[in-house]
């Protein structure tokens, strides 16, 4: 049967995507966002658009809460930018208090949903450092003390205020999603397409990868399977090293992978943001696994060559 999914962050990378899968499948789609016009010139043929202030706890928007089987929340600050005092509130805010009002509006409902979905991030475990046999991290592994591990468990929180309502929630903690339509793996194209590409940092960071195809797959889970509770790490089975990233990227674009880019040069780019970029953490997705989901692409090369072909 079909169901009805309000979604915050559509228009986003993930949230495009996701889109496109839920409609295909025949279900409804009611987005909130900030510019409805927008919104609908580049998702036409939606069933709803609300216009959403992040920061507000009403709205006409909770109208779509009261008639959704499932409301999915992807929207935030983009991390990947210079931070100061202000970003870095703005980063927060985005994401606590639009998890609180939601959740709040979902609470004044007399129709709830059945499952409340948030975004949340693998920066919840925080940095690593570089050495290849740094532990390997599922979802029962605690929580660092940094700024964006923070934001992921207090973001977190706010969400599983949902489950005191009845309402099921989980919380998706992506890694670096694979696509050429947005994030990281879009920047890395261009030096390469240009003989100029090689690894970011050191190379010896662990990346957690998923595929973009993978990481909708895995919202869908969610949205159907009952037993989706809690935590849900979005990365592959097959975390890697930044040099194999890179080296695989070349093979499969026929480039070389000799020019890494410093941690340095990212510091001057983004200051303390860089070690987002220049560091990682090593993630395996253990109760997705656990539950039965399949993934597409869970080696690396399969997901880059997928994803390359069908940008040609």
């Amino acid at each position: 049967m079909s169901k009805t999914v309000a979604l915050t962050g559509g228009t986003g990378l993930i949230g495009k995507a996701l889109v496109r899968a839920l409609t295909q499948r025949g279900d409804k789609v009611l987005l909130l966002v900030r510019n409805p016009e927008k919104a609908k010139s580049e998702l036409p043929n939606l069933a709803g658009y609300y216009e959403w202030n992040a920061m507000s706890e009403s709205g006409e928007w909770t109208n779509a809460l009261a008639s959704a089987d499932a409301v999915i929340h992807l929207a935030g600050t983009p991390v990947a930018a210079r931070w100061n005092d202000d970003y870095k509130k703005e980063i927060y805010d985005s994401r606590i208090i639009s998890t609180r009002n939601l959740v709040r509006a979902i609470a004044q409902s007399e129709t709830k949903p059945k499952v409340f979905i948030t975004a949340s991030g693998v920066g919840y475990y925080g940095n690593q450092g570089y050495d290849m046999n740094v532990p390997i991290l599922d979802e029962s592994a605690p929580p660092a003390s940094d700024f964006l591990a923070k934001v992921c468990i207090d973001w977190e929180k706010e969400a599983f205020e949902a489950e005191k309502l009845g309402v099921r929630a989980v919380a998706v903690r992506t890694g670096v999603v694979l696509s050429t339509k947005g994030g990281a793996l879009e920047k890395m194209l261009t030096p390469f397409k240009l003989f100029a590409g090689g690894p970011i940092g050191s190379g010896k960071q662990w990346v957690s990868w998923i595929h973009i195809d993978d990481q909708v797959g895995l919202y869908l889970f969610a949205v159907d399977n009952e037993m989706v509770k809690g935590a849900l790490n979005a990365v592959a089975p097959n975390p890697v090293q930044m040099n194999e990233l890179a080296q695989t990227l070349g093979k499969v674009l026929s480039r070389p992978s000799l020019f890494p880019v410093p941690k340095a040069a990212l510091e001057l780019l983004f200051g303390e943001a860089a070690s987002v970029i220049a560091e990682g953490q090593r993630v395996v997705p253990k109760r997705a696994l656990e539950l039965g989901f399949s993934f597409k692409y869970p080696t690396l090369e399969g997901a880059l060559r997928d994803v390359i072909a069908k940008n040609k």
